[in-house]
């Protein structure tokens, strides 16, 4: 079962995914994406660390789709985020070929996964409008592969404000 959350930064996303993951009745394994490159990501990864209680930790700043497959079957898994690791992507693989193939291991691993995973990611697409063209192409891959994820998923969730909007496919509600 796939559970999506989505959302702006400080909307509650990563809060709710640590707290289904103490609801969780059985191990849990977390997926961290972010790369501690300077002393304010040292931190927040720190701070991260201390909100969850002792679970193991798994470092995917870039082999996010390898990192989820190998998880225990059962276990739950908890991907923190995808925003950070698409930008890991454009860093370490520019070429968009690559980081198109890394979305579709992604994907074909969170349909495959039998275990319960929580994706978060954020909701880039509700902002101003990049004033570069890279920033435009990180905005536009972000909000498809979110797409993507959310389409993927058995309950898909928007966070504002620490409360949530269920998310449904339009054409479920459109007559």
């Amino acid at each position: 079962m796939l559970t999506f959350l989505v959302g702006g930064a400080r909307s509650g996303k990563s809060t709710l995914a640590v707290e289904l993951g103490v609801r969780h009745d059985g191990d849990v394994v977390f997926v961290a994406t972010a790369e501690p490159v300077d002393d304010d990501l040292r931190d927040r990864i720190a701070a991260h660390r201390a909100e969850r209680p002792g679970w193991p930790t798994v470092e995917a700043a870039i082999e996010l789709a390898a990192a989820i497959d190998a998880a225990p079957p059962d276990a739950l898994v908890i991907v923190d985020c995808l925003t950070v690791w698409v930008g890991n992507l454009f860093h370490h693989r520019p070429e968009p070929a690559d980081r198109a193939r890394a979305y579709a291991q992604l994907l074909d691993v969170l349909r495959r996964r039998t275990g319960p995973t929580v994706v978060v990611s954020n909701e880039v697409g509700l902002g101003l409008h990049p004033d570069t063209s890279l920033g435009r192409e990180y905005r536009d891959e972000l909000g498809r592969l979110n797409q993507r994820v959310a389409a993927a998923a058995h309950t898909a969730l928007f966070l504002v404000a620490g409360r949530a909007l269920p998310l449904v496919d339009p054409r479920e509600v459109l007559p």
